[in-house]
């Protein structure tokens, strides 16, 4: 058995020059050469141009086929990959402009801490060298100056030693002359007698003066005896005296008291209405009975002052009771409000925690990128796909054995070729001059021709179908050019104006769309915090629409109890005055009838049981009233906020979502001329792109034109000289070239059969790797996105959180308003209370003070009785008589005493005159001779200080030596001071300047000026790139989006054309496809076929009959290679009446008759039709569309036999 292959050969032919060229399976890839040369893609020759019977209806199958056949027919597919690919590109990019942005910002600051260094050391060195002339000239200058403050504190040293000497015998002179001043004034006369005269008196007057003081003592004595019996005797008459005067002022006590207890009688019957009294005065038993009536009254007083008190004290309870009530309520709110604020605490610190593990997670995953670990997923599986069926649909092994048998083909080939070269004659070098000409001008036109072949469809899509001649083409092309590089910059002016409007408006979207959430957001808050407050205060649920009918009731509530309270505390205010006018004019507070004391005792018992029975109603009432304004003031503070709640209902919300619609209609207007405008920028600028990389073919080609017109004339002019046209001439070269080429293909099959088994095995390899890593991607990536699952799951408590602080923040805050209220209220009840307590407490102490007033009387009342009685009973007339004779004995006997004083200090006093005469004179003695001594003292010391001074004033003075001093040090002082300065900052300088040196040497400032300018060069390059590649990513998108769309209204508009001619039914108006756009990381399109029908749209798939079905798959597919196949305008039906029955298949005949007659003015349309239904064969086949059909029947031998046949009407 021997294995054979059926080579493939292409032929071609040029309809220009009707040469034919033939082309290989050997040579090249069919699948690729013959879409290339037909001028559409291999989607549209399999599901367009030739389909299959069995998949001829494809346009009406499941929506995943009807995807996939429309993807490859517009290549979706690998643009959707090449978007991928420049959005993969642009995001590396960006996050290599991110690190080389962090990289410049670290050269900038070491190039700026570099250039700082540098300049630092320079100024500091400058400095150094000024400051160091300077402190040369300061340190001579104090050497000056220390030379002279050593002279100047010797000087100053004796000066001092000599002050010293002068202060000493100052000090010790003046001491002296301000004893001889003190003792000159003390002299009484200054006597001129000599010193020894002086001290002989002064001897003498010692004996005198002794014997006078003798005398003086003697006498004294006597007269102090004398004294001490007059003191006796003058204190026996004081204590007569004293007993007279006691005894005289109780008589006259006695008639007072008398006359006090008559008037006291008198006015306490005034005072207290006690009744009528006798003339006074009275008797001691008249006023004990008229004592007797006022202690009566007095305890009936008192009595009435402790019922009156019991009432008020009742009073005070109420009162005291409301202040509880309102504390109370005051205190709970207080404690809601701190309970609130703890409750707040805690979630502000559980958010705390929230942050932490949210800033922990984020942390982590700041260091990943998601989108890449997902790419890299993805990609990894796609790879593993991808070798997965290369590895299975690869068919390594069939390839191996079909290079096998080829090698041992091309073994015989080489064989045959070599015992051909040995018997081959040697032709004529003009022959082989010729085969060598023409196979130069052959391989000239085969280049020619393989770029025109290459750039056709290209050509003719420049010049609208055209292909011009060969000499025409570069001109044509170039104006071509001209015309879209003019169209291209108008649309790109356009573009950027569009661009700019369209992200003006939506930046006015995003503000609109805040602001609209946050309306929201608060609308919402303020109906929670609403109903909920609404809630807790009726227990009951309550919807924010009500608020209004809840205050109106509790304010009319209110006002009720207010009423009620304010009525009945105007009754209780009348009992008091009624009992004080009651009390003070003894008549009736209403008709002003007089009252005994019976009947006011009884009136005023009434008032106070009447008061205290109205002091629990009081209490009550009281307690309603509170509670109904509390309830008030609670659905008041919630009044302002309702306000708020109604206006962004009612206006702020309309508003901004009004103006919200406006902006997104305008938005979209804006979107879709800048959509337009792009869509067919980036066509043009596909078009012009295009035309751009078509010039340089096209130049080629226009040189390769002229040398092929050159070299044609050379073969032509050889061939007419010879005869012949050269064919089948094979020079020795040829044989050996088409040797070598043999050779050369054996061993490049060879290679290639051994390339083939080394990709096996590097695929194996490369499939087991690749599952490895995407294994561990898929990890990484499950990690990853729990991570974002935690995170997303924080963020959603944090909200949470959040807007319970918010909820909790406004619960506070109305706490806090109701604190208020309900704190005045309390104060209010206990400043009542107090008011109350301190009214009650005046009138008390005014009744009480009353009372005692009245017990004082009644008190000096019974003193007075007392006093009478003991006087009476004491006898004091008597005592007083005895007493005064007594007493004027004593009297007598005293003035005898006292003569006898005065006579004897009379001669005391003549005594005593002569001893101080005697003492004066020798005193003025010693006097005098005291000062002299003194005087001569201080005459010695005023010459000795006066020679001190003199040497003094030689030496020039102490002040002035110590200013000079003075002077000197702080001249010293100020150059010590400033050289030390100047030695401190040199120091200083050095050391700034060893530091910026060592600093300096460190590697990272090392070429920093050069490094920085690379790295900015770098980002600056990158990031136009950068940018460049967005703009061209959103170009592509746009503009595949705006082909993609116009396509499609391309199609649809020639589908309900071709339906609406063809078809004759009235059940569908025409037929159309529908193409959805699916948005995600990459985009795509679904599609389905719907009929129209009126206004009625649905799918025609399951909904149309057989007919209907194969018609509108037909129509669909003419559709397609209309707006696709611009250069093969070829339409082929396998079997198209295949399970239809003869009305659908003859309706089917007349359609396809109808599209004939319709489409025959074309040249780019061409039907092909194979069938075994001759009927619908003859319904089809008339002469005004074709003049033949081929039939394909089979002979004896069972081969496959082709004619052709006439046709006829």
């Amino acid at each position: 058995m021997e294995y054979k292959a059926i080579e493939s050969v292409l032929q071609t032919i040029n309809p220009h020059t009707g040469e034919k060229v033939c082309l290989s399976y050997r040579c090249a890839d069919m699948d690729r050469e013959i879409p290339a040369l037909m001028g559409v893609s291999k989607a549209i020759l399999e599901n367009v141009i030739f389909v299959h019977q069995d998949e001829a209806n494809w346009p009406l199958q499941d929506s995943s086929t009807l995807k996939k056949k429309f993807d490859d027919i517009f290549s979706a597919t690998r643009y959707t990959k090449a978007l991928e690919v420049i959005k993969k590109l642009h995001k590396d990019q960006a996050q290599e402009i991110k690190l080389s942005q962090k990289d410049l910002e670290k050269l900038q600051l070491l190039k700026d801490a570099a250039y700082k260094l540098r300049q630092s050391i320079t100024q500091d060195q400058e400095e150094s060298e000024i400051l160091g002339s300077k402190i040369h000239g300061l340190e001579q200058n104090v050497k000056d100056v220390d030379t002279k403050l050593r002279q100047n504190e010797a000087t100053i040293k004796e000066l001092r030693k000599l002050q010293g000497e002068v202060s000493t015998k100052t000090a010790e002179r003046s001491t002296l002359f301000q004893e001889q001043e003190k003792r000159y004034k003390e002299l009484r006369e200054e006597n001129d007698d000599s010193d020894e005269d002086l001290r002989e008196w002064n001897d003498k007057f010692s004996v005198t003066i002794a014997s006078l003081e003798d005398k003086t003592k003697k006498l004294t004595r006597e007269i102090e005896d004398i004294e001490t019996k007059g003191s006796v005797s003058q204190k026996r008459i004081d204590d007569y005296t004293k007993k007279v005067i006691k005894l005289q002022t109780e008589a006259e006590s006695y008639m007072s008291l008398k006359n006090e207890r008559d008037d006291k009688i008198k006015k306490l019957y005034e005072d207290f209405n006690l009744g009528s009294l006798s003339k006074a005065p009275f008797s001691n038993e008249v006023a004990s009975n008229y004592i007797s009536r006022i202690k009566s009254r007095l305890e009936d007083l008192i009595y009435d002052l402790e019922e009156k008190k019991k009432a008020r004290d009742e009073e005070l309870q109420v009162a005291w009771d409301l202040y509880n009530d309102s504390n109370v309520k005051w205190k709970q709110v207080e404690a809601q409000k701190q309970a609130k604020s703890e409750i707040k605490d805690g979630i502000m610190a559980r958010k705390g925690e929230k942050e932490i593990q949210r800033d922990g997670l984020e942390s982590g995953l700041a260091t990943v990128n998601v989108h890449d670990i997902d790419q890299k997923e993805k990609h990894l599986g796609m790879e593993v796909e991808r070798l997965s069926k290369q590895l299975n649909e690869g068919g390594y092994d069939p390839k191996i054995e079909e290079k096998s048998t080829e090698v041992e083909i091309l073994a015989r080939k080489i064989k045959s070729l070599s015992r051909e070269k040995d018997q081959m004659a040697e032709d004529a070098n003009e022959r082989i001059r010729l085969s060598v000409k023409k196979e130069e001008l052959e391989s000239l036109k085969i280049k020619h021709k393989k770029i025109i072949d290459e750039h056709k469809n290209k050509i003719r899509g420049v010049l609208k179908g055209r292909l011009p001649l060969d000499k025409d083409l570069k001109k044509e092309v170039s104006q071509a050019l001209r015309a879209l590089t003019m169209e291209y910059d108008d649309l790109n002016s356009k573009s950027r104006e569009a661009d700019k409007d369209v992200n003006a408006m939506q930046l006015k979207i995003q503000e609109v769309n805040n602001n609209l959430a946050k309306l929201n957001k608060d609308k919402d808050s303020r109906k929670r915090v609403i109903e909920s407050k609404l809630q807790n205060m009726d227990r009951q649920s309550a919807s924010v629409d009500f608020y209004i009918k809840f205050l109106d009731m509790a304010k009319e509530k209110r006002d009720v109890h207010k009423s009620k309270y304010n009525i009945a505390d105007g009754m209780r205010q009348m009992f008091d005055p009624f009992e004080r006018v009651a009390r003070a004019h003894h008549i009736c507070p209403c008709c002003e009838r007089p009252f005994s004391a019976e009947e006011e005792d009884d009136f005023v018992k009434k008032q106070r049981v009447k008061a205290a029975s109205s002091a629990e109603r009081m209490k009550s009432l009281a307690v309603e009233s509170s509670e109904a304004e509390s309830h008030f003031q609670q659905l008041e503070k919630l009044h302002l906020m309702y306000e708020e709640y109604n206006k962004i209902c009612k206006e702020s919300i309309p508003h901004a979502e009004k103006n919200l619609i406006e902006l997104k209609a305008e938005l979209e207007q804006k979107t879709q001329a800048l959509d337009d405008v792009l869509g067919v920028l980036a066509q043009i600028s596909s078009e012009k792109e295009s035309v751009e990389s078509l010039m340089q073919a096209v130049e080629t080609c226009d040189r390769l034109y002229g040398e092929i017109q050159m070299l044609q004339q050379v073969v032509d002019d050889w061939e007419y000289k010879f005869g012949f046209g050269g064919a089948g001439v094979k020079s020795m070269e040829e044989m050996q070239r088409e040797l070598h080429t043999a050779q050369d293909a054996r061993e490049n099959l060879e290679s290639e059969l051994k390339k083939l088994r080394e990709e096996r095995r590097e695929v194996e390899l490369d499939l087991q790797s690749t599952t490895g890593r995407w294994v561990s991607a898929r990890e990484q990536k499950t990690k990853v996105q729990n991570d974002i699952n935690n995170l997303k799951n924080i963020e959603a408590e944090l909200d949470q959180l959040d807007e319970e602080k918010n909820k909790l923040e406004i619960e506070i805050k109305h706490l806090e308003e109701a604190v208020g209220p309900l704190a005045k209220q309390a104060e209010k009840h206990k400043s009542a209370h107090d008011k109350m307590k301190t009214k009650f407490v005046n009138e008390h102490e005014k009744q009480a003070e009353l009372i005692q007033q009245f017990k004082q009387g009644v008190e000096i009342l019974d003193l007075f009785i007392s006093k009478i009685e003991r006087y009476e009973k004491e006898n004091y007339p008597e005592q007083l008589k005895d007493i005064e004779e007594k007493q004027s004995l004593e009297k007598s006997e005293l003035q005898s005493y006292k003569l006898k004083k005065q006579q004897l200090s009379a001669e005391v006093s003549k005594t005593a005159d002569l001893v101080r005469d005697q003492e004066k004179l020798k005193r003025d003695i010693e006097d005098n001779l005291q000062y002299r001594e003194v005087k001569a003292k201080v005459n010695e010391c005023t010459l000795v200080i006066e020679s001190l001074e003199e040497r003094m004033l030689a030496m020039g003075g102490v002040s002035a030596n110590e200013a000079d001093r003075e002077k000197l040090s702080k001249e010293r002082e100020r150059l010590l001071s400033e050289l030390n300065k100047y030695y401190g900052t040199v120091a200083v300088y050095q050391k700034a300047i060893s530091k910026n040196k060592v600093d300096l040497k460190n590697p990272e400032y090392k070429d920093i000026d050069k490094r920085y300018f690379d790295q900015l060069l770098k980002l600056k390059t990158t990031e136009m790139a950068n940018k460049d590649l967005n703009k061209y990513y959103t170009a592509l998108d746009k503009a595949l989006m705006r082909f993609h769309s116009m396509k499609m209204e391309e199609i649809n508009k020639i589908i309900r054309e071709l339906w609406q001619q063809t078809y004759r039914g009235q059940d569908i108006d025409y037929i159309s496809i529908h193409s959805d756009a699916e948005g995600g990381a990459t985009r795509s399109y679904s599609y389905k076929v719907v009929m129209q029908t009126g206004d009625a749209e649905l799918e025609m798939r399951g909904r149309c009959s057989a007919g209907q079905k194969v018609l509108a798959s037909l129509i669909i597919r003419l559709a397609l290679a209309e707006t696709f196949c611009l250069n093969c305008g070829i339409l082929a039906l396998d079997e198209p009446t295949t399970n239809l029955d003869v009305p659908n298949a003859e309706s089917l005949a007349a359609a396809l008759l109808r599209i004939m007659e319709d489409r025959k003015g074309q040249e780019n349309f061409q039907l092909i039709v194979i069938t075994h239904d001759e009927r619908f064969a003859q319904l089809i086949g008339q002469r005004q569309h074709a003049e033949k059909y081929y039939r394909v029947a089979k002979d004896d031998h069972q081969h496959s036999i082709i004619e052709a046949q006439e046709i006829f009407d």
